[in-house]
């Protein structure tokens, strides 16, 4: 395999969340579009935005069987083919159920990518810089999501405007293809299948030539992957509980805070508290550059600040700026200051969340689980955090129809409030630790257990 620069490789490696991003957000503009050309009903609409989702639930699943048996490169090359395939499909579709089919195609790409790409770059990272570097994937979601909603404002104005938008998707997924050919194996994965030479030369690659570091790296790999892969036992098992508690926790809560409800319903909510239409679809605009500028900022700072630390700072953040939103539209609703009262608090708590918990998720997420179920683990953590996020898409409406917008944010803000207990007391610590650290952390507490457990027996 030919050498490339690290450069190079963490940017294609986290290519795929570009994908991931713009796949989710284009069609919040194109479903406008669609449902008058196709004439699709209200459920109709319904099953086209969220076949996506479904997509994803099953790509996540699916990958832990083949992330372990072909290994991480082999898998982005079969997702930006998926991915391709998926676009090309939806920008051409000629009606609903050839559009609902391609939509669940994509949907699996980006599960797919979703579960592999945090994994794969974890893997590949130094120590030092593993956190920065899996924020990427985050940072490439959120230039994903601002690229819709740039082309979805820019082709509003054509008739055939949702299949530019949708189909575009394609011109990234082929880039993706063309890199993936060069980029390296993880060396997690090569020692895993005695490719010790091919694993040292990459490990050379990703330290810039520490030999040092690479020889400790090497030693830690093959301790960790001379063990057995794992299964559904293990990943249940005691050992790996913190791990789990930790990778499904911020999985569901990423979601349950009403991150992504709010980032998508964002035109919905600024037409609600005063605003135009069109100054609410490039306040979505405003928007998605803030969640760039902050993602950038996050991966600044994500080796020099606790993940824990990060995500309580975010939750408090995010729900202080929720309760603001909500005490204004119960007690000053439908005047200017309102309105942009509203506003200020809407972008504060995006750039929160944008900072703190949409990276750091995948981060615990690619991190928190060892290497024989590490595939395993990512998979089940994606495909909950999908699960969590259909749930949310899909109760949101009826929860502002039936609760209205006030009390919705009250209830998102409740929620931040529990979050902050659940990671302050349940989520484990993994900055400054190598993922074989990590390991042996998991299982030296649970040897600790099992000694406490024994003397109180006795």
């Amino acid at each position: 395999m030919k050498k490339v620069s690290n450069g190079f490789i963490y940017t294609f490696g986290s290519l795929g969340g570009l994908l991931f991003g713009y796949d989710i957000a284009s069609v919040s503009g194109a479903i406008l579009f669609i449902q008058k050309q196709l004439r699709l009903g209200s459920w109709q609409q319904g099953m086209v935005v969220s076949a996506v989702l479904i997509g994803a639930i099953i790509g996540a699943l699916a990958t832990s069987k083949f992330l372990d048996k072909y290994g991480r490169r082999i898998l982005l090359i079969w997702a930006s083919i998926i991915f391709f395939i998926g676009a090309i499909g939806s920008g051409l579709a000629p009606e609903f159920y050839v559009l609902l089919t391609t939509r669940v195609i994509l949907g699996v790409g980006v599960g797919i990518t979703s579960a592999l790409v945090p994994a794969y770059l974890q893997e590949l990272a130094p120590k030092k810089n593993r956190g920065a570097i899996t924020t990427l994937w985050q940072l490439m979601i959120m230039i994903g999501i601002l690229l819709a909603y740039i082309l979805n404002y820019s082709f509003s104005g054509l008739f055939t405007g949702w299949r530019w938008m949708l189909g575009l998707a394609a011109l990234p997924a082929a880039i993706l293809f063309l890199g993936a050919l060069y980029l390296p194996e993880s060396p997690r994965f090569l020692v895993k299948v005695g490719k010790i030479d091919e694993a040292r030369s990459v490990l050379e690659s990703t330290n810039n030539g520490d030999d040092h570091a690479v020889d400790v790296a090497l030693a830690d790999i093959k301790e960790q992957a001379a063990q057995k892969t794992g299964g559904w036992i293990e990943l249940f098992g005691k050992t790996v509980r913190p791990a789990l508690i930790t990778g499904l926790g911020v999985a569901i809560f990423q979601q349950i805070i009403g991150s992504n409800t709010v980032i998508f319903y964002a035109p919905t909510i600024f037409t609600k508290v005063g605003w135009g239409v069109a100054a609410a679809l490039l306040a979505h605009i405003g928007i998605g550059v803030i969640n760039v500028i902050v993602t950038v900022i996050a991966l600044l700072l994500m080796d020099h600040i606790d993940r824990k630390k990060m995500l309580i700072f975010g939750a408090t953040g995010m729900g202080l700026s929720l309760l603001v939103m909500s005490v204004i539209l119960k007690f000053d609703s439908g005047s200017k200051v309102a309105a942009i009262v509203s506003a200020i608090a809407l972008t504060v708590y995006v750039a929160f969340y944008a900072a703190t918990w949409a990276p750091v998720t995948w981060v615990f997420i690619g991190e928190v689980f060892p290497l024989n179920i590490r595939g395993l683990g990512t998979s089940l953590c994606s495909a909950t955090n999908w699960a969590a996020n259909m749930l949310v898409s899909l109760t949101f409406p009826t929860m502002l129809s039936t609760m209205g917008l006030a009390n919705s944010f009250l209830f998102y803000a409740v929620i931040c409030a529990i979050c902050i207990w659940f990671t302050h007391t349940k989520f484990m610590e993994t900055r400054g630790k190598s993922l074989e650290d990590i390991e042996a952390d998991l299982r030296s507490r649970a040897a600790e257990d099992d000694a406490v457990s024994n003397v109180e027996s006795k």
